[in-house]
């Protein structure tokens, strides 16, 4: 994630799940233990490195790409692809800056600065290189064969395997989907294969189709195991979360919507005169609900989370139930932030914002 107004969004979807994380843990899995790696899933994600084998289609998809963004820059950059491989072959883990002038020179780019920016990205979705660490959030490249140590599985696999991959890999993260929810899980094979695989793990009885009642018109699918042990679950989860826009619980906003019946934008993409609720608001779930939006900016400079709006959908009023809970863990977000102040905006409704002032500062002074 490349917006910065509070934590990444791929260190604050982990901080969510293990509440000791610190970013460093991700650049050591990556760099040092290489039990993670980064590549295109729904976006560009990161990856267990035990899976690796199951991306290797969609890189040798690249050498005929069908998006007009790949072939317009494999027509004008295509040529540089071998000169560059070389390069990083013979001399090791570059970034852009690392070319030589001479390099540069030779293959007649000095007039086009993003060339070897935009080559590097080429060979990376190739699957020639990878990255094999951040630098302050820029990518350093390096051949395949150099990041991935000899235990990684790199052989290439069947349709069907892959297929099989993909399809628990969805069912296992969401609990039950439809065939078009699978393939949005992660971009890597076509609806059809996905299709053909409900189908036979249906007849193997591994997968069961669904009905929701509300949702006719869906074909829900789900892993069998999971469905049954869904129906045993108790949860008492009753804490908050404030969930990163890009988090994959809330991802596929129509998906959300039809469970949730919450609708979310993020809107940092909006031009501001018709934005309703913020720039990078955060989906708020309190147990098993969404209940509101959160518009976060840390000020690193002063130390202060600013809470720019908060938004509560207009059906919520446990208030009482929900606040000591909600303080908390915005205590913690601004903590995770490295701010020691928490400062609140528009609330709406504002009846509560005296409230929520009052918990911050019992929650250790957080409040200004």
């Amino acid at each position: 994630d490349t917006l910065a107004v509070i934590a990444r969004a791929h260190h604050h979807t982990l901080w969510n799940r293990c509440g000791d994380y610190d970013p460093t843990m991700l650049h050591q899995l990556q760099s040092a233990d290489k039990r993670v790696f980064e590549y295109w899933g729904h976006a560009l994600s990161i990856l267990p490195m035990k899976d690796f084998r199951y991306y290797l289609p969609k890189k040798r998809s690249y050498d005929d790409p069908y998006g007009k963004w790949e072939k317009q820059r494999l027509e004008k950059y295509g040529h540089l692809m071998e000169p560059v491989l070389e390069f990083v072959l013979k001399e090791g883990a570059v970034q852009p800056k690392d070319f030589t002038s001479a390099f540069i020179n030779t293959i007649k780019c000095e007039d086009d600065p993003r060339a070897l920016k935009v080559t590097l990205e080429m060979l990376f979705w190739r699957g020639d290189l990878m990255i094999s660490e951040r630098r302050n959030l820029q990518r350093v490249y390096d051949i395949t064969e150099r990041v991935i140590d000899n235990s990684v599985n790199t052989s290439y696999p069947t349709e069907r395997e892959a297929g099989k991959f993909f399809v628990r890999r969805a069912l296992e993260a969401h609990g039950l989907m439809t065939a078009k929810e699978i393939k949005d899980h992660i971009w890597a094979i076509d609806i059809e294969v996905i299709k053909e695989t409900l189908a036979e793990l249906s007849e193997s009885g591994e997968v069961i189709t669904i009905n929701v009642r509300g949702i006719e018109s869906k074909e829900y699918y789900a892993l069998i195991d999971r469905f049954e042990a869904l129906t045993e679950l108790k949860s008492d989860f009753t804490g908050v979360k404030l969930l990163s826009p890009f988090d994959n619980l809330v991802i596929q906003r129509e998906r959300m919507r039809r469970f949730f019946d919450f609708e979310y934008t993020l809107e940092c993409y909006t031009p501001a005169a018709k934005r309703v609720y913020g720039y990078f608001c955060l989906p708020i779930l309190w147990g098993d609900r969404l209940i509101g939006r959160l518009d976060p900016k840390a000020d690193r400079k002063s130390g202060t989370l600013n809470i720019v709006s908060l938004y509560f959908e207009d059906s919520f009023n446990e208030f009482d139930e929900f606040i000591p809970a909600f303080t908390r863990e915005l205590t913690k977000l601004a903590k995770f932030n490295n701010c020691s102040a928490v400062v609140v905006g528009e609330v709406v409704p504002n009846k509560v914002k005296s409230v929520i002032n009052r918990n911050l500062k019992q929650n250790g002074g957080f409040s200004q």
